[in-house]
């Protein structure tokens, strides 16, 4: 039973020393003497990745590191065109005004002549001092010129706590850089071909000059040189490449130096360092020993890895108006590599993906035609805001325009264009005010057709009333002018008639008397009965046209001798024919009737349009 419980405990402990132990093992910093120190990968362009800093933003003294700025100036003249490496160079007087004795030479004197490119070999490679200053003078104009240029060229390069008042790098308080700000200027130093031969440069020979002979030259780096007698000792580093090493009093010793392996490129400044005497007697250089150890570090722990493969798809990006396919496949046109600790967990990068094209409204969206390769975007990798890498993404595959997609979208492009919707609203508008207008003309129309319909039913009335009246004023009138022709005796027949209520009828016929009487002329023919006749004839008569009398076309003829009572009455006296006899005629009718009414244009109008 004891021995189950003891089992039982150690599997408990067990289990929780394995959630109490580390999952990774974690980066160990390296191990640095010297107080100031920056390694970085020198990549392209301002990106660029840090590996380790020690008191990076410090001001200290450079030393010759200063050199690094004169050189770097002459080489861009150089390659502006302004300077030639085959120039010779004469050291002007007092050029040497602010050397020390003991100070780095190669014991250069006034009107001594010198190529350009050998005295830039003097300045690396032997560190001389006083050919810093003939440089200087000669690039310049003037040594205070140039240490002007020297500090621009800093600024430019992004140094914000450095400043030079000197050529070479001899102690000065007003002398200062710090070691990020230096690694600025190494970064860009190295860009440069001919700069990182001259400093990678082991041994050169100077030829004889006008007033020196020739003088060998040995690098004072102990990485690229480890024979050389100033700084002896096993420092060599088979990765190293230059650039240039500083000594004083006040600034220690300091490096600046690169290394390249596997394609990777280190920068490596450092300053401040010291030197140890060793139990053997020999000299344990800081700078040397530091900057191999760091470089060591870097390449052992960091790679380069591929955080973001090529072949990698990253989305799929809409298509309009594709004939074969709606989407297409972005993928990253290049890898994206960064220098990183091996035990880097990839799928801890940030990825930002940046579409350039967005050609629908509701997102990001290629129109077709669409080639393989197009570029469309950018991607961007990040791990705790530091940035890793970019790199173009790419179309993978190609899209065929659809040739009845494509006029679609032609037309709903041009109907969304402001001035086709100006102009089909603006038709619009016109088209319902045109309606309004015919609507409201069909109205007034039909109102003024009513109007005009009822005024001429009005004047038919009228015209049907005046002809009546007309009539009967005629029928009144050849009445009462036969009354006035009759006899006494038939005036009192028809007044005794009347008086006895006989039913007399005035129609416009004359009615027949007893004794038949003719009015032809003026004397009445008793023989035959008088009729005077207006619009209805006698029954044994045919009808007379209307409004003419009896016997008008016949010659007048003499009443028989009558020996009646009646034949001896008066009768009023009508005349012939050929005096101009008294006829009632109805109203002559006007040939042309209504058209000599005014023309009614409104109406013409409206007869027109209906046509």
């Amino acid at each position: 039973m004891k021995k189950i419980r003891f089992i039982c405990i150690l599997l408990i402990l067990a289990i929780a020393a394995g959630f109490a132990a580390p999952t990774a093992k974690a980066l160990d910093d390296p191990q640095v003497d010297s107080s100031h120190a920056v390694v970085l990968v020198a990549e392209k362009g301002s990106d660029e990745t840090v590996l380790y800093t020690k008191n990076p933003d410090e001001r200290m003294y450079p030393a010759s590191l200063t050199k690094v700025m004169t050189v770097l100036l002459a080489i861009e003249a150089v390659e502006a065109g302004t300077v030639k490496l085959t120039d010779m160079v004469t050291a002007q007087p007092g050029f040497d005004f602010d050397m020390i004795i003991g100070g780095s030479s190669v014991y250069m004197v006034t009107g001594e002549t010198m190529s350009l490119e050998n005295l830039l070999y003097c300045a690396m490679v032997a560190s001389a001092n006083e050919v810093c200053n003939v440089i200087a003078d000669y690039v310049g104009g003037s040594i205070s010129t140039f240490v002007e240029m020297m500090n621009r060229r800093a600024a430019e390069l992004g140094c914000v706590n450095t400043n030079f008042t000197n050529t070479h790098g001899l102690p000065d308080a007003n002398h200062y850089t710090t070691a990020w700000d230096f690694s600025r200027i190494l970064k860009e130093a190295a860009t440069h071909e001919l700069f990182m031969e001259i400093s990678n440069t082991v041994k050169y020979t100077v030829p004889d000059t006008n007033m020196a002979a020739e003088r060998a030259l040995e690098n004072t780096n102990s990485l690229i040189n480890p024979t050389n007698p100033i700084y002896p000792g096993d420092y060599g580093y088979d990765y190293a490449r230059g650039v240039k090493t500083g000594h004083t009093s006040d600034a220690g010793y300091c490096l600046a130096t690169t290394a390249v392996k596997d394609d990777v490129t280190l920068l490596c400044v450092i300053l401040k360092s010291d030197a140890y005497t060793l139990d053997d007697g020999s000299i344990l250089y800081g700078h040397f020993a530091d900057a191999k150890a760091l470089f060591e570090w870097a390449f052992e722990n960091f790679s380069y890895q591929e955080i973001v493969k090529s072949t990698e798809i990253i989305a799929d990006m809409p298509v309009i108006m594709g004939a074969d396919a709606q989407t297409v496949a972005i993928r990253p046109s290049i890898s994206i590599n960064a220098l990183l600790p091996n035990d880097v967990d990839l799928s801890a990068f940030e990825r930002t993906v940046t579409l350039y094209r967005t050609d629908a409204e509701d997102g990001a969206s290629l129109t077709a035609p669409v080639s393989v390769g197009q570029t469309v975007g950018q991607i961007s990798v990040s791990l705790d805001g530091q940035l890793y890498g970019t790199a173009p993404l790419v179309t993978s595959t190609s899209v065929e325009l659809s040739r009845v997609q494509f006029m679609k979208g032609q037309l709903a492009e041009t109907l969304r264009r402001p001035a086709v919707v100006f102009t089909f609203w603006t038709l619009l508008l016109l088209f319902f005010g045109y309606l309004g207008l015919v609507i409201r003309y069909r109205l007034k129309r039909r109102a003024y057709q009513r109007r005009l319909e009822a005024a001429r039913q009005i004047r038919l009335d009228l015209e049907d009333e005046e002809d009546e009246l007309r009539y009967e004023r005629r029928i009144h009138a050849a009445a009462k002018s036969q009354l006035a022709m009759e006899p006494e005796s038939y005036r009192k027949k028809q007044e005794a008639a009347a008086q006895a209520d006989e039913p007399t009828r005035i129609t416009g016929e004359t009615p027949v008397v007893d004794e038949p009487t003719r009015i032809t002329g003026e004397t009445p023919v008793v023989d035959e009965p008088t009729r005077i006749t207006g619009d209805m004839p006698a029954a044994d008569e045919p009808a007379l046209p209307e409004g003419e009398l009896p016997g008008a076309d016949e010659p007048a003829e003499e009443p028989a001798a009558d020996e009646s009572e009646d034949a001896t009455r008066v009768m009023p006296r009508i005349p012939a024919e050929d005096e101009n006899p008294t006829r009632i005629l109805p109203a002559p009718e006007d040939p042309e009737g209504e058209d000599k009414k005014p023309r009614d244009y409104y109406e013409e109008f409206f007869e027109s349009n209906d046509e």
